[in-house]
Parts: C-alpha cells; structure tokens; sequence
C-alpha cells in the first residue's frame, strides 16, 4: 500500500480550489508543492521510524489523536484551520510538522519552493495544513489494516522508497540527510535510497 497515492487522492477539484485559494496560487502549482509536501512529511515520518522510539512515539500519537476522522470532511478541516481554530490536536498542523520535521522544516519549505516556483510564505502557509492529512491519512491505514510497528515500518519505508523513485528523490534526500550522512550527492542519495530503506527496515524487523 503506497501512502502517495493515498494522499494524492485527497487532492480533490473542490480541496485544491480551496488551497489554492488559501495560498493565492493556481491550482496546477498547488498540486505539484502538495505532493512535494506529501513526499517529504513520508520521507520525514520515515525517518523517523528508523528507531524502534520515534516509532513507538508515532503509534501512539496515531492511536491517541489521528484516527482519519478528518478526511470524512477535508473543505471543512480546511475551512476550521484557515480561521485559526486549530485547538484539536488532529489540526495542529505546526504542532505535527515540528514531530516529523523538527529543525528541517525551513530546508524542506525552500527545496519545494525550489521544486515548484511558489514562493517560501505559500509553502509556509500550506505545510500545516497539509500535515494533519499525512497523519489522518497514516491512522485510517493502520487502523483499516491493522498495523502492528513492523507494519506501520514497512508502510512508511515502502512509499517513502516509492515517492523517492517517483520523481521526489532531492526533497527526501534533503530531509534524511542526517540519515545518509549529509555529504552525498543528491543523485547519490536517490540511487542508495532503497538500499537505505532496505536496511533499516531490515534492523526493525529483525532481518538481516
């Protein structure tokens, strides 16, 4: 099960219409920053799977906050989170972004400004909107399939491979790079990347 194609299946005509609207770009280009956002929220959560901890701690903000709940109604969660009402922890989209991305989030905002032509303030503005879908998208497929941590591992490292060959290599290199050292050439990072996945969800479950 690929977690892009989830997530780009949210991207209705009305949900995009809607952020394009909230970013004040047409919607061809809020597409593409959208799915860069989606490629690099799963490279992130990714990365974070790489200990058995950043795992644990993933499951149990799934179990407690995201349930998918909030893609029932996406113009609505939408519409809740432009006006500010963002006390749900479901919503909390800085809140999500500083879990998965930490201190990466400005590289991960200038690489798909960079990837997209829109400017930093409109990826700014959609990244915390587009985080609590990552999330609600993440709990309703570990719920509907039943997902123990090896499963929730699996997932997250088989689309995080997949969105890397799809095309968003650079911006999931950008952010594992603490994983893959830091120093590699971006092309070097998409070649080994599914050697990387490979290896460590081959530690998580026990594999090798």
């Amino acid at each position: 099960m690929d977690l892009m194609s989830l997530l780009q299946n949210q991207l209705s005509d009305d949900v995009l219409d809607q952020l394009s609207q909230q970013i004040g770009a047409p919607k061809e280009q809020t597409a593409s920053a959208a799915n860069g956002i989606f490629a690099t929220l799963v490279g992130g959560l990714a990365n974070n799977a790489t200990n058995e901890g950043g795992l644990s701690s993933l499951m149990s903000a799934l179990d407690r906050d995201h349930d998918g709940s909030i893609l029932d109604d996406l113009a609505g969660m939408i519409g809740n989170m432009s006006q500010g009402n963002t006390g749900n922890n479901a919503l909390n989209g800085a809140g999500i972004l500083g879990h998965i991305l930490g201190d990466r989030q400005e590289t991960a905002v200038q690489q798909v400004s960079q990837n997209t032509g829109l400017n930093m303030d409109q990826i700014m503005k959609l990244m915390p909107i587009l985080a609590p879908i990552v999330m609600g998208v993440l709990g309703r497929t570990k719920n509907s399939q039943g997902l123990d941590l090896g499963g929730l591992a699996q997932i997250l490292m088989g689309s995080a491979q997949n969105a890397q060959s799809g095309g968003f290599g650079d911006l999931i290199g950008s952010v594992l790079g603490g994983v893959l050292g830091g120093g590699q050439q971006q092309g070097g990072q998409q070649q080994q990347g599914g050697g990387l996945f490979g290896q460590i969800l081959g530690g998580i479950l026990g594999k090798r």
